[in-house]
């Protein structure tokens, strides 16, 4: 990938402050409400918490340095100046190439960096950005597709040790005056009782949904693809102003997802529990996806979702839908990957994610020697589980019937690093904001036997993994 100038990314990477303060920490009793009430700090202008895997907690705060692109220009941020460059209808590549100058300047050993695997970087993907690599990039918009942040501040809370990495000793002293304050009076959202009107927002614009469902199947049985995953967006009240952090406290508190971010970040917020990965990528090549589809409800009754778990296990269509993803994840896998290494380490297994489960496979393999992450998600993205088969009539499918664009939906939020890793969750079951606006949003497979009856039920089966936990703010 190469778009934009070298000199002008080498530039850039040379303005970014190492994070030269290093300490470690005792672990914290709580690593989730500990980086909740980071994020609740207000330390900078833009934050994000990602949970990793194995659950391990990072925040990672700052303003000073960002990268943002969009169809046709990408601005770099550092040390109070502003590069630009043209990206000619390649975002992602700009993007890549600005991100790799930083891994540059660690290679010459400049940086000082005291972190195995090199500096790191959070940010998210817009669904938006798959026009452009695999359907009608008219379709994309003149919005940002992609932003990072390259925080000043880092803060790694995992079960052995709490790391925190600062730029100077300014911020390394306001995270550890945060750090040592007592747990009490951190907002016990766990404790509070369910927002009452809760079916009520979940059913808000079902019937236009129903709709949209009906339209699609005419055209997969037309033969105009195998699948779709048509959402449908539900606007929360525009009085109500959401409580981003305690939202977030709730909701993971109940859920049981693959990651889970909470974010304010390059005019984004969202707060959300994500059931599956769109790509896991290891400094060492080592790449994977995790395509989840099928679906049936999660309660309370052991019972029931035993009914359930094997009614899903046995039904045609879920096993088709999942068929059919997992087919051209290998493919998409295949694309980037040495010849031979792609497998499919499990397939069809069972997963909980909060209010409901879904069939879950994964595939891995070894990116060849002329690729590297971006290249690997430029293949995968957006998930397979978000756009359906084949990707690019699926993306002309949504533009034709779902209601404007997703924007953050269906994208990714990810953390990665100049060593090479990247981890990106597919954004699903979340809360999103910008701007005074808020909303959820939810979608299902849509397959030639599916029934509007039963995606509308689905959509709400997904959106109870959030709505019940929302918070709003006192004012």
């Amino acid at each position: 990938m190469s778009t934009g100038s070298r000199n002008t990314w080498e530039a850039w990477a040379r303005s970014v402050p190492p994070l030269a303060c290093v300490s470690t920490r005792e672990p914290c009793p709580d690593p989730m409400a500990t980086a909740t009430r980071l994020a609740r700090a207000g330390l900078a202008g833009q934050y994000v918490v990602y949970e990793a895997d194995g659950g391990v907690w990072h925040f990672a705060a700052g303003s000073d340095v960002s990268v943002t692109a969009d169809t046709g220009g990408i601005t770099a941020r550092a040390a109070g100046r502003t590069w630009t460059s043209r990206t000619d209808g390649r975002p992602l590549a700009a993007f890549a190439d600005a991100l790799s100058a930083l891994r540059d300047e660690d290679d010459e050993g400049s940086r000082g960096e005291e972190n195995a695997g090199g500096r790191h970087f959070y940010g998210w993907a817009a669904f938006e950005l798959a026009h452009l690599l695999h359907a009608d990039p008219a379709s994309a918009g003149d919005r940002p597709l992609l932003h990072a942040l390259v925080p000043s501040v880092e803060v790694t809370l995992g079960g052995d040790s709490t790391v925190v990495r600062a730029v100077d000793e300014a911020w390394a002293r306001k995270v550890a005056d945060l750090l040592a304050e007592p747990a009490a009076g951190q907002p016990s959202a766990r404790d509070e009782p369910v927002r009452e009107g809760t079916e009520g927002i979940i059913a808000a614009g079902s019937a236009a949904y129903g709709r949209a469902v009906a339209r699609t199947v005419g055209d997969i049985r037309a033969g105009l693809l195998e699948k779709a995953v048509v959402s449908r967006k539900v606007p929360l009240p525009a009085e109500r102003h959401p409580d981003f952090p305690a939202t977030y406290l709730a909701g993971r508190r109940a859920n049981t997802p693959a990651r889970s971010y909470l974010l304010d970040l390059g005019g984004y917020r969202a707060a959300g529990f994500s059931p599956e990965t769109v790509l896991e990528v290891g400094d060492d090549g080592r790449v994977s996806t995790q395509p989840l589809a099928g679906t049936r409800a999660l309660g309370a009754d052991p019972a029931e979702n035993e009914r359930r778990r094997a009614e899903l296990l046995s039904d045609p269509k879920e096993i088709h839908e999942h068929a059919v993803s997992v087919r051209l994840a290998w493919d998409e896998m295949a694309a980037v990957c040495r010849a031979g290494s792609v497998v499919v380490e499990e397939y069809m297994a069972v997963r909980p994610r909060g209010s409901v489960q879904h069939l879950a496979s994964r595939v891995t393999g070894r990116l060849r020697p002329d690729t590297g992450p971006w290249d690997a998600f430029a293949s995968l993205f957006p998930a397979i589980t978000a756009t359906g088969v084949s990707k690019r009539a699926a993306l002309q499918t949504l533009a034709r019937h779902e209601d404007g664009p997703r924007g953050l939906y269906g994208g990714a939020v990810f953390r990665g690093s100049t060593g090479g890793a990247l981890d990106a969750a597919l954004v699903l079951r979340t809360l999103i904001g910008t701007g005074d606006e808020a909303w959820l949003r939810a979608g299902a497979g849509v397959t030639a036997q599916s029934s509007p009856e039963r995606e509308i039920e689905e959509t709400c089966e997904k959106l109870r993994s959030v709505a019940p936990y929302l918070r709003f703010s006192a004012d």
